[in-house]
């Protein structure tokens, strides 16, 4: 099992939703298509208020070429436009659409010559069917697909660790959509030109890699690697370092800097969705777990449905909430409300009970070296915290500050409970304002 340095083993409770098969729930009543679900500039809006719309229907328009399109999940009438809940914590503009029960659906003809097309073809369909990387902060995927031409890539790593906790939903997908996967993988592939393909599965999934290596028996261009159970192997920089051996730089080191191009699998499917028949991405796969929950299960859920619908059709909390997260305990957001909408992004929801949410008193730092040790970017995240709180934002930065990547395991592992990613996150958003006004200082210079 291969594996990077650093990393940490956190308990990883899947044993509530892993057996439970992908479902899909009744078609909800009301959904909010967030404008914002991905990196980039939000969608702008091409539907009113009143408009009667179909499920596929293109409602917002991409805001520029690092964007990506949003389509209706359901048939309905547009009802509101306006700010609502964001599965990342905010209050952003969103499109509600109140259905009208029937799911009418735009025409989806399947292309017989789909496996023909060429890499310029189906970059533009991916972008038409506002295709984003479904495992992360999603990255618009045309783009991903998009290198500039002195970058040239020669590996396409898909991405089935699932490492957060808690979270099964790639798992599901893996293990009854794997043709689906494997045809996208090709498809990423033929537009990248990449002569080799890799799928990466973490240790804890053993009937998954086994799938998936039967599959590719006859592919010799693309292997099945089987991952150490360690966190945060599923990180883009960790991942390919496991399966490839090659580091991707920090300080703003992208990997198609070493010749590669990472995609969840969950991605994947929706890139061969999009091809074949043109399929707008209005749904996915979503776990709702936690103790608290009376059935976990793995959704195939519309876009824009309010976790609140999810939860209900799991059964419900079987004891007094304490929290909920949007995404996985690690690198998830704690949210306010369920009357949250699910993105193109929404991996799974995660509900605590009153004791799991409590919070640690936070004591002064022992200097003992855990969070270093395990830092998978070999970051000092204590003394970057140290300089964030006493508003060292130089000496901030140049510790590292913005090359983190918040996966929290240093936190994870304080036995000081110091709140290590709110320093940093904090030190994030501060230096990158300082970055801001000193770009627009040197342009008001030269001009």
């Amino acid at each position: 099992m291969k594996t990077f340095p650093g990393g940490v083993h956190p308990h990883d409770f899947k044993h509530f939703s892993k057996q439970a098969g992908i479902e899909t729930p009744p078609l909800p009543g009301k959904v909010a298509i967030p404008l914002s679900q991905h990196i980039g500039a939000p969608a702008k809006p091409v539907v009113k208020k009143g408009d009667e719309v179909l499920a596929g229907q293109l409602i917002a328009e991409a805001g520029g070429f690092v964007s990506i399109p949003m389509h209706a999940s359901i048939s309905g009438k547009v009802t509101r436009i306006g700010p609502f809940a964001h599965p990342g914590g905010a209050i952003l503009p969103a499109i509600e659409i109140t259905g009208d029960g029937e799911d009418n659906w735009v025409d989806l003809p399947e292309d017989p010559d789909w496996q023909s097309l060429d890499a310029a073809e189906i970059k533009k369909r991916i972008a038409a069917a506002g295709v984003c990387g479904m495992g992360g902060a999603g990255f618009p995927t045309h783009v991903k697909l998009s290198p500039p031409a002195d970058k040239p890539i020669d590996t396409v790593i898909l991405n089935g660790v699932e490492c957060e906790p808690y979270l099964t939903s790639d798992y599901r997908v893996m293990l009854e959509r794997s043709e689906d996967i494997l045809a996208g993988l090709r498809l990423i592939m033929k537009a990248l030109d990449a002569k080799r393909g890799y799928i990466g599965i973490e240790a804890n999934k053993p009937d998954a890699i086994k799938q998936m290596r039967t599959l590719v028996k006859s592919e010799p261009n693309i292997k099945v690697v089987g991952l150490k159970l360690k966190y945060p192997q599923g990180a883009e920089k960790q991942l390919i370092y496991a399966c490839t051996k090659r580091k991707v730089p920090n300080k703003g080191g992208l990997p198609m800097a070493v010749g590669v191009v990472v995609q969840n699998v969950g991605t994947a499917v929706a890139v061969y969705e999009a091809v074949r028949w043109r399929k707008p991405l209005v749904q996915r796969v979503i776990t709702v777990t936690g103790s608290v929950v009376k059935t976990p299960k793995n959704f195939n859920a519309r876009v824009g449905t309010l976790y609140s619908h999810l939860l209900e059709h799991a059964g419900g909390a079987t004891a007094d909430i304490g929290k909920v997260i949007s995404g996985g305990p690690m690198m998830g957001f704690a949210i306010s409300t369920l009357d949250t909408p699910m993105a193109k992004t929404s991996s799974g929801i995660v509900i605590m009970g009153i004791k799991e949410a409590q919070k640690d008193t936070e004591y002064t730092c022992l200097r003992c070296g855990r969070c270093v040790d395990i830092c998978p970017l070999n970051l000092v995240p204590s003394m970057i915290a140290r300089n964030v709180r006493y508003e060292d934002w130089d000496a901030a930065d140049k510790a590292g500050c913005m090359d983190c990547m918040k996966c929290g395991g240093c936190a994870y592992v304080c036995p000081s409970h110091i709140k290590l990613i709110q320093w940093i996150d904090i030190g994030k958003n501060k230096i990158g304002q300082l970055r801001r006004e000193a770009a627009d200082k040197t342009k008001e210079k030269q001009g």
